[in-house]
């Protein structure tokens, strides 16, 4: 998906920064928002996205579902890579905190904390950070379910 902002650049256009990989997961919902990327450091989960003017409200800044719904995906991501698809996870309760704002052409970065994956829930946190910048901090209780079929994984879930 391409996505330009209010002058007419392709925001896709854009670089991605170094180590960033497109990452084709995240089901109908946030294709339908932008590309997602993903990059893995040993443990570390970073999932991020470019932000365009289709992600903004009315003051022109990133609107604050915009930015949870990138946290909530970062973190039911990162579970599932972080267990390597055995499992995958649905949302119980999602807790955030906006800090500050994000605005259009912002490569915006949910770095991902695992706390702990049991048989039945799963913990994760988030921040959500433009460089040095934190803009929003998440924490999520998911349900464990099974893991997802191949056929899921083609279509991108």
């Amino acid at each position: 998906m391409t996505t330009q902002d209010k002058d007419g650049h392709d925001v896709a256009s854009v670089s991605v920064p170094a180590g960033f990989e497109r990452l084709k997961r995240g089901g109908p919902y946030m294709a339908s928002l932008g590309d997602l990327y993903c990059r893995r450091e040993g443990d570390a989960i970073t999932i991020a996205m470019r932000m365009a003017d289709q992600h903004t409200n009315m003051r022109g800044i990133v609107h604050g579902g915009m930015l949870a719904s990138l946290a909530d995906s970062a973190l039911g991501l990162g579970l599932t890579m972080s267990c390597e698809g055995r499992n995958s996870f649905v949302t119980v309760n999602l807790g955030s905190d906006f800090l500050d704002a994000a605005r259009p052409g912002d490569w915006v970065e949910a770095h991902v904390r695992i706390g702990r994956i049991g048989a039945r829930v799963a913990f994760a946190e988030c921040d959500l950070m433009v460089g040095e910048r934190r803009i929003l901090r998440a924490s999520g209780v998911f349900a464990v379910m099974k893991a997802l079929t191949a056929a899921q994984l083609d279509a991108g879930y």
